[in-house]
């Protein structure tokens, strides 16, 4: 069914005095409204780029890739609204804001930004030819909870030697992690990027944005009060919100069930069962189900297709 379809389902009726209420704004951290705000204002995407990498030369242009929002892909299984990108050098980002923490996600992290390097163009005949991949990661959650990582919220991972740290085999995978809840509360960030951490973190608060200086902010904010007025953009954005509810139970009731069914049978033989929980649902690709139980997809894709035998 097409977007313009649902627009008789629209209960609300936004208004000018609605979309000043910070209380009935928006959170920029759904993945609509993110994926929204930054393809629609790519300015304001580079000025991200920027902030989480301050210690490299700054990027000036940027060119999204796939940056359509199709009804497909607005209700699909997969729970992904990603941005791709490329800026004026070549280098590839794929940038996403996430606020479901679970086990394999540096492993689907890893993969996202490793399918960027093997599908660029001659990637396979002329290996000079490949440039950077870069992942940037807004994770609305802590993933390094260890005591000695308590201060540290901003990380950048790349191919080096587990001694000497200095050595490198390049710059062509990078993955940059930005923990949005510790960071906001060390704020110990460039100003730029505490800015942008402020305004995810914030957004609903006026005496923290008002206090904000960093132009491109204000801007941001300014355009979620243009989004938040839009029905079509509240429908989508709270259908999204749904989504990942249901997804998130769906996901928690097939684990204990698998969980359940396993408890005696060995890890793998857990996993196993979890994902067989899950594949009966019919709800969740094999890409989600992977991520979740740490198999592959080819493993999950084998269950299904034996569970579908039978």
């Amino acid at each position: 069914m097409g977007i313009d379809k649902h627009k008789h389902f629209f209960t609300r009726v936004a208004t000018d005095t609605m979309a000043e209420n910070t209380h009935n704004l928006l959170d920029p951290k759904n993945d609509y409204v993110f994926f929204r705000l930054f393809s629609e204002e790519p300015e304001l995407l580079i000025d991200l780029i920027n902030a989480v990498r301050a210690d490299q030369p700054p990027i000036t242009e940027i060119t999204l890739l796939d940056a359509r929002l199709t009804p497909e892909r607005i209700q699909g299984k997969r729970l992904v609204l990603d941005l791709k990108a490329i800026d004026e050098h070549g280098q590839r980002y794929n940038i996403e804001m996430q606020v479901r923490s679970f086990g394999a996600w540096g492993a689907r992290g890893t993969l996202y930004a490793a399918r960027m390097l093997s599908e660029q163009p001659h990637a396979g005949s002329s290996y000079r030819a490949i440039k950077p991949v870069i992942g940037i990661h807004l994770l609305d959650f802590t993933l390094f909870d260890q005591p000695k990582y308590a201060n540290k919220a901003l990380w950048n991972f790349a191919l080096r030697d587990s001694e000497c740290c200095e050595m490198s085999l390049g710059r062509e995978l990078q993955i940059h992690i930005v923990e949005l809840r510790k960071a906001d509360k060390i704020r110990q960030l460039p100003e730029c990027l505490s800015a942008w951490v402020a305004y995810f973190e914030h957004w609903n608060e006026d005496a923290v944005m008002n206090n904000l200086a960093h132009p491109p902010i204000q801007q941001a904010r300014a355009k979620l009060r243009v989004m938040s007025a839009d029905e079509e953009a509240r429908y989508w954005a709270e259908a999204r919100e749904k989504a990942l509810r249901d997804e998130a139970t769906l996901i928690g009731d097939a684990h204990d069930q698998g969980f359940e069914k396993g408890r005696d049978e060995g890890r793998q033989e857990e996993r196993h069962k979890t994902a067989l929980a899950m594949l009966q649902g019919e709800q969740l690709d094999v890409a989600t189900i992977a991520s979740y139980t740490d198999l592959s997809e080819t493993e999950v894709q084998e269950l299904a297709d034996s569970r579908a035998k039978h």
